[in-house]
């Protein structure tokens, strides 16, 4: 866009924007023709008569609507160019306004949300000596001086896109309001003044508070908004005097808000009612699942996990949507050279293919975008699960319960007089999972299931400590896949830099790779909210048993011998596949270093 020395218009006339004086600064700046801007008055006659705006969208959203091109640079005036621009006009800063870092209670007492709506404007920030107002009209000042009398504070104003206020300000004003009610108090600022007797008169069933309209409102405020941020598990705390909820996004979590004490208890109630879990219960760990729909109908899945804390119960709701766990190869992450080496070892017809990594790396996805990808009307595919994450039509699905005795090593027992084909087992565990495995691939199952190593060849050694002998191991074991997850460069935002030599030869040691003429760094922009990463691919180890490798296991197994073995014959560590992905322009060194364990060759 155009860059700051270019001269802006004088200010309008009157204090509220109307079409004509946007459409006419426009023109002055350079920005758009008079043709463009007669296009835009004829299009939108009655936002233009000069009496103000229409009520239902700023001036600026009826420019974006046509989506016209800039005169200076080319490109198309959108609403985010065209709100940078006004902001240049009226000689204020642009602000984005990032939900997962607004404190929604402290801007909720700073004005009433009449006021907000009445004048167009929404706090955003709050310090000890100042108050951050966003607006979409820059040149309205009536309602400084009130607002600076009632606060105390200095007022610094920023530009802000209209859309995003008008959203904000009901979304934040409705969540401090139920808040506020679910504790008793009767503002948006009395959200810390907790009345427990008030709390608990709000209902009148076994658990109350877990049932008013308030708290049913903070639950699907909760759920929606997790599912909006891209969210993939949603951590629900208590503290010694709040309740903490943080959503881990792109493997990073982020404090998203703070609910009083006696609010988190009957949320986290809500959430136990809508799992099917024991409410009364709360000295237990307990699992549920919640099947709901996303903002645009798609069905999603939540598997739910309490355990109690110091402070209280503790839930972590864990995100399964359908698009995410089932994805292509190249979705996933997987180079071709990947693709077929996994795919080799999973089109045979019986033996054991093993998926290593900690919690969180991806194993399940890449489990079931496997058994998707194979699944066809001729294959009988059953899995045993604890939970079943995500119910797939294509599937046979079994989940463990403890409580009658329902385990891995049973469920696989009882699953092998179905007549699989294959047979998906969630994580070995123990011993007894082991041989049942073995037990199968031996009579002529495929196996797929999960270990929890930090990479390949160690899963040989595991299944030697659970108790399996060599021979069976030798005798069924195809191939072991270690993987990770990376954050993934913005595409919107990534930049091209000079290539950091003592970075990529710490992460290629000690293989030497040559140095990439150029590497791509983070910036950070509105679509990956100023982080430079926007989603995940994985980062694999794939070591295919031949001959050589099998011969190795032995009771006399040398690991550190097995991983050198297995690199001459093509396996890539989990660090040199992460290279490959940095060099590729997908992700960076320090991405890379941070997720994956230090090479051991």
């Amino acid at each position: 866009m155009a860059n700051d020395t270019v001269t802006m218009p004088a200010p309008p006339h009157r204090q509220t924007l109307t079409l004509r004086d946007i459409c006419s600064a426009l023109v002055e700046s350079g920005e758009i023709t008079q043709q463009d801007a007669e296009k835009v008055l004829t299009a939108n006659l009655g936002a233009a008569s000069g009496a103000g705006h229409t009520p239902q969208r700023h001036p600026l959203e009826l420019v974006a609507i046509a989506a016209l091109t800039s005169q200076r640079d080319g490109r198309t005036l959108d609403l985010e160019r065209l709100t940078h621009w006004l902001a240049r006009w009226g000689g204020q800063d642009y602000y984005h306004i990032d939900p997962l870092k607004i404190d929604t209670p402290a801007i909720a007492r700073v004005m009433s949300y009449a006021f907000a709506q009445r004048h167009g404007i929404l706090a955003v920030e709050i310090t000890p000596n100042e108050v951050v107002i966003a607006s979409t009209e820059p040149f309205k000042r009536e309602w400084e001086s009130n607002l600076r009398q009632a606060v105390r504070k200095d007022i610094r104003r920023v530009v802000a896109n209209p859309e995003d206020i008008r959203r904000y300000t009901v979304e934040f004003y409705q969540l401090a309001s139920s808040v506020s009610k679910a504790s008793g108090g009767q503002s948006p600022g009395g959200a810390g003044n907790q009345n427990f007797e008030q709390l608990l008169d709000l209902g009148a069933s076994e658990n109350p508070d877990a049932n008013d309209q308030h708290v049913v409102k903070i639950v699907d405020w909760l759920l929606q908004y997790a599912f909006d941020q891209r969210a993939s598990d949603i951590h629900i705390e208590p503290r010694r005097t709040v309740t903490q909820v943080r959503f881990r996004i792109d493997g990073v979590l982020h404090n998203v808000y703070e609910f009083p004490e006696h609010v988190g208890v009957a949320v986290t109630s809500r959430l136990k009612i809508l799992g099917r879990l024991n409410v009364a219960e709360k000295r237990r760990p307990q699992d549920g699942r919640i099947k709901t729909r996303k903002p645009d109908n798609s069905e999603v899945e939540l598997r739910l996990a309490t355990m109690p804390t110091a402070f209280g119960e503790k839930m972590v709701m864990r995100i399964f949507d359908p698009e995410v766990l089932l994805k292509s190869f190249e979705q996933l992450g997987f180079s071709k050279e990947d693709r077929e080496r996994w795919q080799t070892m999973t089109s045979r017809p019986h033996g054991i293919v093993l998926v290593t990594g900690p919690t969180g790396s991806g194993k399940t996805t890449t489990l079931y975008s496997t058994l998707k990808q194979l699944a066809s009307p001729e294959l009988n595919i059953c899995t045993i699960e604890d939970p079943i994450e995500m119910v797939e039509p294509a599937f046979n699905q079994m989940q463990v319960q403890t409580n009658i005795d329902l385990t891995f090593a049973h469920g696989v027992r009882a699953l092998l007089r179905q007549d699989p084909d294959i047979i998906m087992i969630g994580e070995i565990r123990d011993l007894e999972t082991a041989e049942m495995a073995v037990q199968a691939a031996l009579t002529g199952h495929l196996v797929l299931s999960t270990l929890h190593t930090n990479d390949a060849p160690s899963a040989i050694t595991r299944l030697m400590e659970l108790g399996i002998p060599p021979y069976l191991i030798r005798a069924t074991v195809l191939g072991v896949m270690a993987q990770r997850l990376a954050r993934t460069l913005c595409p919107h935002c990534k930049q091209p830099g000079e290539p950091d030599a003592q970075a990529w030869q710490t992460l290629t040691r000690p293989w030497k790779a040559p140095l990439p003429r150029q590497f791509h760094h983070p910036v950070g922009c509105l679509e990956c909210r100023n982080t430079g990463y926007l989603g995940r691919a994985g980062v694999y180890e794939i070591m295919a048993l031949s001959d050589k490798l099998t011969r190795q296991i032995t009771d006399r197994c040398e690991l550190e011998q097995l991983r050198l073995d297995a690199y001459k014959e093509g396996m890539k560590s989990l660090r040199l596949s992460g290279a490959q992905k940095v060099a590729a322009g997908l992700t960076t060194v320090e991405e890379i270093l941070r997720v994956t364990p230090e090479s051991q060759r």
